[in-house]
């Protein structure tokens, strides 16, 4: 029997870059791209290599390409912390596993370096798997916490819960971070959205990206642990965008996001350094009418749009700046 499990591209709503700070967020899933996983039983544990995964290339400037747009490591060391973890915990919680081994494959359809957390997607999709094969049961609530720690720990990827929450609960998710809650609890505040209410959204990520993300959130984190007040003041406020922005979902007002969405990355660069690219891709946005910000660390934006005629004007306009627009499938 072959095990298929999935998880899905995402994209930050609101309260973005604010969840790795104790902070709010919404975010969506974006069905349009995902990562699937598929496992069965073989007599030893067999995790099978993608073309990304390999060490044989065409040229010099193959081997460049492939370094600047992949990494050095490919998919195979998120696969390998991912099953260390799972192992990890089944034994703090005296969960005996059978001695079952298996053969794992990944595949990916989501865009590299635009900041879709195409990463934890192949770890959230393992774990599904992992549970699945081995008939144990995680709390939903729990699974974000063990997919991150597979990463940060693991491997020494900067990356936050929002991503792995709205990963293992799909469709639209409120997040509320808080210190306390997290310490006493384990996690934060999850609550669902239903996607109906959300407005008109499009996301349009760049096609052009040449350079492994990673280290996007370490100047902040460094200034935030040090206590500077501006930056933690300005990662408050944009926490806050998210919590206003689920009041109007609940409250019927979804065109309240417009705003809502343009202030949060406006304060975004008052801490962050946005590269002038980036810019020019939420200007160009802007200048169509519609709202615009990061989706993620960067490369992908996110915004609401008003009708048709706006959605082509975003398309047409932001193909000149190396930008595909999709509408996000949200369930």
């Amino acid at each position: 029997m072959i095990i298929e499990t999935r998880a899905y591209a995402r994209a930050g709503l609101l309260g973005n870059p604010s969840d790795g700070f104790f902070g709010k967020t919404i975010s969506i899933s974006v069905r349009n791209f995902g990562a699937s996983i598929s496992l069965y039983e073989s007599p030893e544990l067999h995790i099978e290599p993608e073309p990304q995964d390999g060490s044989t290339f065409r040229s010099i400037f193959h081997l460049r390409e492939s370094v600047s747009m992949l990494g050095y490591n490919g998919g195979i060391p998120l696969i390998k912390a991912g099953i260390k973890k799972f192992a990890d915990y089944c034994e703090e919680n005296n969960i005996k596993l059978p001695n079952r081994n298996f053969t794992v494959r990944y595949r990916s359809s989501i865009p590299r370096q635009v900041g879709m957390s195409g990463s934890s997607a192949i770890v959230v999709a393992l774990f599904r798997a992992l549970m699945q094969f081995y008939k144990v049961e995680i709390p939903i609530e729990i699974l974000p916490q063990l997919v991150m720690v597979s990463e940060t720990e693991e491997l020494g990827i900067a990356a936050g819960l929002q991503d792995r929450v709205i990963q293992c609960y799909e469709g639209c998710v409120y997040m509320d971070f808080d210190k306390t809650l997290i310490e006493k609890q384990g996690h934060g505040l999850y609550e669902r959205i239903n996607p109906a209410l959300l407005p008109k959204l499009y996301v349009a990520y760049n096609t052009n990206l040449s350079k492994v993300s990673g280290k996007v959130h370490s100047d902040v984190r460094a200034r935030f642990d040090r206590g500077e007040q501006d930056v933690i003041d300005v990662l408050g406020q944009i926490g806050q965008k998210a919590k206003e922005g689920f009041t109007a979902l609940q409250e019927g007002r979804p065109d309240d996001l417009h705003e809502l969405m343009n202030e949060n990355f406006n304060l975004r660069c008052k801490i962050y350094n946005v590269p002038e690219s980036n810019k020019r891709l939420i200007n160009a946005a802007r200048e169509c009418g519609a709202s615009a910000k990061f989706a993620g660390s960067g490369g992908t934006i996110i915004g609401i749009y008003k009708d048709d005629d706006m959605l082509n004007q975003l398309f047409v306009k932001l193909k000149k700046h190396n930008a595909r627009v999709i509408k996000p499938f949200v369930v």
